[in-house]
């Protein structure tokens, strides 16, 4: 059985009395670490402990983190850096029950953002809880409503009898805002080496091994892009290829299906409020994205042809 206490503290339950570690992996993350270690240690409920994984940057972030008291710095060399990989080192490194990763342009909105991600760990089953992506004030109409699409206002939990109704979702979350149970981390063997979709690959191990994934939409944090064509094709492009890679683990989910119900719901709104033009730039967008994803399925197949 999966499901066994944590040696420190006792019961899966008593989770208030776990220990909680936040690891942040920056490069050149400028004045946006300050306002996010500002932001964690006016949390309500404090983090134990705080890594900062420093991929070799040269804008002085290093030294900014160093200006905290009880924050510890791990550099690393910038050519080392693998999503799966350095987040594995990082949680290793640290002693936390309950593992929270952060990206540095990642903002909890709000003092509670711990306090509510831990408090989905009262379930004993649930091994990985992903927060809610609020866009930021700059965001585009069709980012904001990407988000919305995908980080929705109501929390759940899915199991493994989800799969099947659920399909690619099921194992949809994001280490922009996530927390782990590290017996439940270790218990599935940890991250894989993979330069993107390190979360959702664990994701499918935690359920195929009979844990559960929760969603908290109370813990929230402001996070969003708005990428140039060229840029969402190259992160959908690696994305493909490390799906195609790793697609077994995966149970060779399509991904099709989920894609084109977003499409449709973001392009629905957006002609409904009359934001035409929106609306064919995120069509436009949405073409880089199907781009993105057939040339990096290809190349995957390749690379497993080779192997």
């Amino acid at each position: 059985m999966p499901h066994e206490p944590d040696s420190s503290t006792g019961s899966m339950n008593d989770y208030k009395r776990a220990l909680i570690s936040v690891v942040i992996p920056t490069l050149n993350a400028g004045d946006g670490i300050v306002h996010l270690l500002d932001a964690l240690q006016a949390q309500r409920r404090k983090p134990d402990e705080i890594l900062v994984v420093d991929s070799s940057s040269d804008d002085g972030t290093g030294e900014k983190v160093t200006q905290y008291r009880g924050i510890e710095l791990l550099t690393i060399p910038r050519e080392e850096f693998n999503h799966g990989a350095t987040r594995d080192k990082a949680l290793r490194h640290t002693h936390g029950d309950f593992v929270l990763f952060l990206t540095q342009d990642a903002l909890p909105e709000d003092d509670q953002y711990i306090d509510s991600m831990v408090q989905a760990f009262a379930d004993p089953a649930v091994a990985m809880v992903s927060g809610r992506q609020i866009a930021r004030d700059d965001a585009r109409p069709f980012e904001r409503l990407v988000r919305e699409y995908n980080y929705p206002a109501k929390s759940y939990t899915r199991s493994r009898e989800d799969i099947p109704r659920m399909g690619i979702k099921a194992y949809f979350a994001s280490d922009v805002c996530s927390a782990y149970r590290r017996s439940a981390y270790l218990q599935v063997g940890g991250f894989e080496r993979v330069s993107t979709n390190e979360d959702m690959f664990i994701a499918a191990a935690f359920l195929h091994n009979d844990w559960k994934i929760a969603y908290c939409a109370e813990a929230r944090v402001k996070h969003s892009h708005n990428f140039t064509l060229r840029q969402q094709y190259r992160r959908n492009f690696a994305s493909a290829v490390e799906m195609e890679l790793h697609k077994d683990s995966l149970r060779s989910a399509n991904t099709t299906a989920e894609g084109a119900r977003l499409m449709r719901s973001v392009v629905s709104q957006l002609w409904d409020s009359r934001q035409y033009g929106e609306s064919m730039a995120f069509v436009v967008d949405c073409c880089a994205r199907i781009l993105g994803n057939k040339m990096g399925t290809a190349k995957g197949r390749r690379l497993a042809d080779e192997a």
